[in-house]
């Protein structure tokens, strides 16, 4: 995941901050040494490492924090909202026209994953209760109208295209169905280049030109760092873009792109591709984005994930079963689903507080021990799902040859998912013996 190296490096700085009872301008400047080398390390554009910096050590060298009480945990305080401010302050929301229909230009390099994006935010808009228009102006890219035709069957969202016809008319005339068949935006996915060319630039300005979008959002590539931010200087010089949509920032990006594009460009980040799944793509928060990197975590965007994922009458009745402890494995395999439908699960325990980088560390949490459990439990019978305590020796090997796994896995799961049930009937029955124990204990 992007940032989990920056994250660990300042989470550590802040741990070593907050435990002192008293900060020294020296102390200071050894913390802003160690963030300095960090944000570097992240590919952050060294001018605004250096005007970040500045800005904190400027307000963290105070009066009012060094006789603090609690200067530590003021200087923490400092460098989450200078982080925020670094990012965009606010979040920067998509521009609707009040005239529809809206058209947004999704502009960016071959391999960036603008098409895919292009997709992405259309199933988003149509979820609000939009009416999108696709539309394939890219003639160039060998498959690229197929793509983008595949997706927009896959999300029952209508696909304008013309073959191979100039893109400028295929925009404009994209424009013209969009009214006639009541579309109320119209999301126009153009050519891309391998490098950023002349050539393109002209016909992207033509398009412009011809249409006046209501918004021009730029893909680029979280994973090319601050070649991501040059791409980003280059086409906003010629379109001024509106915003800028940051792709696979569930690799191993080291989050320099994301740190330094609105500070390098003047242009927000309006969203970020968090898996390549079609409801991978988020509204990007600069504040949440800030507390999970320094390890403070993200509850809103865990609640809001959960909301969209969770149905409200099953988790009713999941309620009621886990106040009385009567539970089965059918009920448990239900709430993989669903958690699963709200992400990748290490970055779900990435958004809960205090549930750092170094806490979870040593913690091996992620899909691939979901799947196993899944398949341990999709091997077993309906009726050894409800009463798990009837499998014996010889149907533990007979589940864990059907699962692809090892008895051991087997016998850890029916351990785990019985201490799980007995920690429940402590919850109900006896509320002042409570236990330490969680259901994240199942996936160790």
């Amino acid at each position: 995941m992007a940032f989990q190296n920056l994250s660990s490096r300042l989470q550590e700085t802040m741990r070593k901050l907050r435990g002192k009872g008293r900060l020294s301008e020296k102390d200071v400047d050894q913390a802003l040494r160690e963030i300095r080398l960090a944000l570097l390390e992240a590919d952050v554009n060294y001018k605004v490492v250096r005007d970040f910096i500045a800005h904190v050590k400027e307000r963290a060298t105070g009066h009012e924090v060094l006789s603090s009480l609690t200067p530590g945990q003021q200087v923490i305080r400092i460098v989450n909202e200078e982080l925020t401010q670094l990012m965009g302050g606010t979040q920067a929301k998509l521009t609707l026209s009040s005239q529809p229909p809206s058209v947004i230009m999704m502009v960016g390099l071959q391999g960036s994953g603008k098409t895919t994006t292009t997709g992405k935010l259309s199933r988003m808009l149509k979820g609000q209760g939009h009416r999108p228009l696709l539309v394939a102006c890219d003639i160039y890219r060998p498959a690229a109208i197929k793509q983008l035709q595949v997706l927009g069957e896959q999300l029952d969202i209508p696909v304008f295209s013309m073959g191979e016809q100039n893109p400028v008319d295929i925009a404009k005339a994209a424009c013209s169905h969009a009214k006639k068949f009541n579309n109320d935006v119209v999301l126009l996915d153009t050519a891309g280049r391998l490098h950023v060319d002349e050539e393109l630039m002209e016909e992207l300005v033509e398009i412009k030109a011809a249409v006046n979008p209501t918004e021009i959002l730029l893909v680029v590539d979280a994973m090319t760092g601050q070649d991501a931010v040059n791409v980003a200087e280059a086409f906003n010089e010629r379109l001024e873009i509106g915003g800028v949509v940051l792709t696979k920032l569930d690799g191993d990006a080291r989050g320099g792109a994301a740190l330094s594009v609105k500070a390098v460009t003047g242009k927000p980040i309006k969203y970020i591709g968090v898996s390549e799944k079609m409801d991978g793509l988020e509204p990007f928060h600069p504040d949440r984005m800030a507390s999970r990197i320094l390890g403070m975590g993200d509850i809103l965007t865990l609640i809001e994930k959960a909301a969209a994922a969770v149905d409200e009458e099953k988790a009713e009745k999941m309620a009621a079963k886990l106040k009385e402890a009567e539970f089965t494995l059918e009920d448990f395999l239900e709430q993989i689903e669903q958690m699963k439908d709200m992400g990748p699960i290490d970055q779900l325990i990435g958004m809960i507080p205090g549930l750092g980088a170094k806490q979870l560390k040593g913690l091996e949490v992620d899909d691939s021990h979901l799947k196993k459990i899944e398949a341990i439990i999709n091997s077993m019978t309906p009726e050894e799902r409800r009463r798990p305590e009837i499998i014996g020796g010889s149907r533990r090997k007979r589940i864990a040859l059907g699962s692809g796994t090892k008895v051991q896995d087997v016998n850890r799961l029916l351990k785990q998912f019985s201490q799980t049930k007995q920690m429940l009937k402590q919850f109900s029955g006896a509320p002042k013996r409570r236990k330490k124990k969680g259901m994240f204990s199942l996936f160790q």
